[in-house]
């Protein structure tokens, strides 16, 4: 990918809102009428690279399980069990760091567990774009779009990367995800200020914000990491880790045990050997044993299993935890003030159950694709009377305005959103 061609043509380039349409698809070097033809497209892709953000370098196994072991205290526990060794006392070296190894163990095996969470949520992510190309309207995905390409939108549609909006119609965008606002923004083909903020330009879709309402045909003027969402994306992968409360206290916990046990040590055995002239070997071991005996074995093991128990405990209420210790902050937490849309919700009805005079159905599916069950007692429901007159209903509802070429198809060319979503949600 050729970065520095990309940000110069993406960021050089950075106040599409406030050209028009027209100057828009002359920068870009396309015909909005058509799209980009596939070797153009093909070309652009190779040298702009993919549509999405980037992933930070993830470590390989051998590197995350060593990472089990930055610890202080383990450090100290490492250090005995290896003077242990030297000394031949194999069954105490043993189960010191047997005790070291299962703790590493546990916190190796929960980590990765987290991680392929967290890898399905991120393939479950992955949309497609309905987009013009050598003048055909064709569903691709949507890390092939390039800069250039001819995105269509309709109601319900995930914005797949920044666009110059180039024909509107009630179009209404959702953009709480970037802007925090709740409202639906009315957008237009209209140049805006080039000092707009983001939640002011109305000529502008930004990837990751959601179709409310209408539809409308945009440019693609940013991919990847150049959208404004791919800037936020960099501005949070700056952001350095924090410590929790009880890391900082292990550590603190850590370095006082282990300066107590250098100034006991040091006192011991300078009172045995230079006082008492006891044998180096005899007193060199007294000293191991005792500073052994001030650490305590058992307690990385202890907050290991038990933040391991929380880690449990929150995937049984379907809360992923990717690191052991942010348990301890969790649980602390007492409230979680939070914007409802797009955080706790997806902004995506649909129907899960229908009561009738007779009975309750239970509803299958995956949000518009219309390829769930209606089931009843858990088996296939029979023909239903007041459901087939749903059915009629909301089937003999107008379709959106918008043409076939703009209709949105999730299983085959014939399915299209309807004008609302309170309807798509039925038309299951």
């Amino acid at each position: 990918m050729n970065e520095a061609t990309n940000a110069r043509l993406q960021g050089d380039e950075a106040a599409w809102y406030a050209v028009t349409a027209e100057e828009a698809a002359k920068r870009l070097g396309v015909n909005a009428q058509s799209g980009l033809g596939i070797p153009e497209a093909t070309e652009r892709l190779q040298r702009y690279g993919p549509n999405r953000l980037p992933e930070a370098g993830k470590q390989s196994l051998l590197m995350k399980f060593l990472g089990q072991f930055n610890n202080i205290l383990v450090y100290v526990l490492l250090g005995a069990g290896f003077v242990k060794l030297m000394l031949g006392l194999w069954i105490d070296a043993s189960i010191i760091l047997g005790v070291v190894v299962i703790n590493a163990l546990l916190g190796f095996v929960q980590e990765g567990k987290a991680e392929k969470a967290l890898d399905s949520i991120r393939n479950m992510l992955s949309a497609e774009a309905r987009t013009l190309r050598a003048s055909e309207t064709r569903m691709i995905a949507s890390d092939q779009l390039v800069p250039g390409d001819v995105v269509l939108l309709e109601s319900g549609d995930k914005v797949p990367a920044d666009l110059r909006l180039i024909d509107v119609k009630n179009l209404r965008m959702e953009e709480a995800a970037l802007t925090g606002e709740s409202v639906p923004s009315d957008k237009s083909v209209t140049p805006v200020a080039a000092n707009a903020t983001v939640g002011d330009r109305h000529s502008m879709a930004y990837s990751g914000t959601l179709v409310v309402s209408g539809r409308g045909t945009g440019l693609v003027v940013a991919t990847g990491s150049e959208t404004e969402l791919g800037r936020i994306n960099q501005m949070l992968a700056a952001v350095s880790s924090l410590e929790t409360p009880l890391l900082r206290q292990i550590k603190k916990f850590g370095y006082a045990i282990t300066a107590v046990i250098f100034v006991i040590g040091a006192l011991v055995f300078a009172y045995g050997r230079w006082v008492e002239g006891l044998p180096f070997v005899e007193i060199f071991q007294a000293v191991v044993g005792i500073a052994v005996s001030l650490i305590p074995e058992s307690l990385p093991a202890i907050i290991t299993i038990t933040l391991a128990i929380g880690v449990q405990r929150m995937a049984q209420r379907n809360a992923i935890i990717r690191r052991l210790p942010a348990v301890e902050t969790l649980g602390s937490v007492s409230r979680i003030c939070s914007d409802k849309t797009g955080t706790l919700t997806l902004m995506e009805m649909m129907v899960v159950s229908a009561v009738t005079a007779e009975t309750t159905y239970q509803v299958e599916g995956d949000v518009y694709a219309p390829d769930g069950r209606v089931l009843r007692d858990g088996a296939p429901a029979r023909q239903d009377p007041v459901l087939d007159l749903m059915g009629r209903y909301t089937r003999s509802r107008p379709r959106s305005a918008s043409s076939g070429r703009h209709s949105r198809r999730l299983i085959d060319a014939s399915t299209r959103f309807p004008s609302s979503p309170s309807t798509a949600l039925w038309r299951r």
